[in-house]
């Protein structure tokens, strides 16, 4: 006779703190699945696509039970960069921004409610609002009496509006003439955000990784002589390397963007930033 194994969690009321965690982590996960139009009891899982076109790369192997759980949230991204002049509205507004902050981690209307000393009514709303654009998502349910409570989640850790939401008003670094100026250089980063946001939401569709150099430091110098010495060195050093590389006949090549950019550290006392 073939044994069957007997599940970790019954009733929830039958168990403590511990094992309603890791129900309320498997509730999370299946409404995760579910939401990514992935079905949590077919093992190995199948590469589906959500109805707004976001693919999902997926583990295989294991079928979702109550015995193991060892997927992480797959819909939940580091950055997400909003795109949307609506949705940008929407997460700009004080009290939404303070929501999806709050919402790093699933929590309930109640419970925002608290931490913010609004009425539930409102945050309600407000997540209704958040909710419409995408912004925030919900993860699962749970039962505190006769009282059904709702956990939402935000769908990123973090957020980016893209100058795309200004429509034809958003930074162009065409239009400046001026390449020397701090506006040229935020107008350079504008189109680095709008470009690499559009990529990674491709790269994610078609569940491949977004090939991207990042470079970050910090340099002193102890003159605006070296410094001025130092960019001619940097900027003769890029333009060798890219006559070395570039192959603009190449076969099978593509083309990417390098952007170099420098500016003065903001200054936290009454030091000269210049």
């Amino acid at each position: 006779m073939e044994l069957q194994p007997k599940p970790l969690f019954k009733e929830r009321s039958q168990h403590g703190p511990v094992h309603r965690l890791l129900a309320d982590g498997i509730s999370r996960l299946r409404a995760d699945l579910v939401t990514a139009g992935i079905d949590p009891g077919r093992a190995p899982f199948e590469h589906r696509s959500r109805a707004d076109g976001v693919a999902v790369s997926l583990c295989r192997g294991f079928p979702i039970d109550n015995l193991i759980c060892q997927c992480s949230n797959i819909l939940v991204l580091d950055v997400e960069v909003i795109q949307s002049p609506r949705a940008a509205a929407a997460a700009l507004d004080p009290v939404r921004a303070r929501l999806l902050a709050e919402l790093s981690e699933p929590a309930s209307a109640a419970t925002l409610a608290a931490r913010l000393s609004l009425p539930r009514q409102k945050v309600n709303y407000h997540l209704r609002a958040l909710e419409s654009h995408h912004l925030v998502r919900p993860t699962s349910e749970r039962k505190w009496g006769g009282i059904t409570e709702r956990l939402v989640e935000a769908t990123a850790s973090s957020y980016v509006v893209s100058p795309a939401a200004m429509g034809p008003a958003a930074s162009d670094p065409g239009r400046n003439r001026d390449r020397l100026s701090a506006g040229y250089l935020i107008a350079l980063a504008a189109r680095v955000v709008r470009e690499v946001s559009e990529l990674a939401t491709r790269a994610r569709e078609t569940g491949k990784r977004l090939a991207t150099l990042s470079i970050d430091t910090e340099i002193r110098f102890r003159s605006a002589a070296e410094r001025a010495q130092f960019s001619s060195e940097l900027t003769a050093a890029i333009t060798q390397l890219a006559a070395r590389y570039h192959d603009a006949s190449a076969l099978g090549g593509r083309t990417h963007r390098l952007v170099l950019v420098a500016h003065p550290l903001p200054q936290k006392n009454k030091e000269t930033a210049v």
